[in-house]
């Protein structure tokens, strides 16, 4: 699960209710005219459905999993993996990059591999790879403007809930004991419009975008060591070049990986002392 996703909605419900408290009100007049959560959420997302292709549409459970899911990028690992694919191809060769190519797991990365192994010029290898990246980003690009343009309707489902509430309320004009609350349930359709675009929407349209630029950082990470390796440069210059896509604290942790792995491959402590 993706914590920082679930603490932040709790956070931001939390206050609500508590600065709700504060003014004199109860938790349960949130939920007192449950027809204004169904007016916002019903109404704005059938009018994103509208403005989307039903395939997309019905991936709407995908991207809330998404959302609310953690994907771990290893950085450190595949730098490692990278420059010891590279060393091994300085020593013997492109070839015998084959056997090594068959146990990554990671599909992108061993289809590069696979193609520097039979010999794909390296342009081609970029051009396909390049074109992966890109169409991944295009359809995680989906969920992040479904959820960005139901957080543009529901404000405006809001204002639509409190015309309604008040056109009721007009009704009633010659009851002036219930026009406070019949005033203040008019108002609560808009309250219900800006949480859901403001605290579940926008946010969860913000985070699919980070979570798909962290993965695209770190395909074109992988085409980089491989175009490297194809190019026979030194696993040295390899995982510098590697360490260029990350932030200083993360270089830490994937130069601390490697001395991991040093300690128990002797042969690889020239590189330690490099990394």
């Amino acid at each position: 699960m993706d914590i920082a996703t679930i603490l932040g909605l709790i956070a931001g419900l939390v206050t609500v209710v508590v600065v709700l408290i504060m003014d004199g009100g109860t938790p349960a007049e949130l939920f007192a005219h449950p027809s204004a959560i169904l007016l916002i959420v019903g109404g704005s997302l059938s009018a994103t459905i509208i403005t989307t292709p039903l395939k997309i549409a019905m991936q709407l459970p995908k991207f809330i999993i998404q959302a609310f899911t953690t994907r771990n990028y290893d950085a450190g690992a595949t730098i490692n993996l990278l420059a010891k694919l590279a060393d091994r191809a300085r020593r013997d060769g492109l070839l015998a990059l084959e056997e090594d190519s068959k146990k990554i797991k990671d599909k992108f990365l061993q289809k590069g591999i696979m193609m520097v192994v039979d010999g794909v010029d390296s342009e081609q290898v970029a051009a396909i790879l390049e074109t992966g990246i890109e169409q991944m980003r295009a359809r995680h690009k989906h969920g992040i403007t479904f959820f960005a343009s139901a957080g543009a309707f529901a404000p405006t489902f809001g204002i639509i809930g409190t015309v309604m509430g008040l056109i009721s309320v007009l009704k009633q004009l010659d009851n002036p004991s219930v026009l406070g609350e019949s005033i203040a349930a008019a108002f609560l359709a808009t309250l219900w419009g800006l949480f859901m675009a403001n605290l579940i929407y926008l946010p969860i349209s913000g985070k699919l975008k980070a979570k798909s630029e962290e993965e695209a950082r770190n395909r074109y990470m992988q085409l980089e060591g491989i175009l490297a390796i194809q190019a026979g440069e030194n696993p040295r210059i390899v995982r510098e070049k590697l360490n260029a896509f990350l932030a200083p604290g993360e270089i830490k942790d994937g130069e601390a990986k490697a001395r991991g792995a040093d300690r128990k491959a002797p042969a690889g402590k020239p590189e330690k002392a490099q990394a």
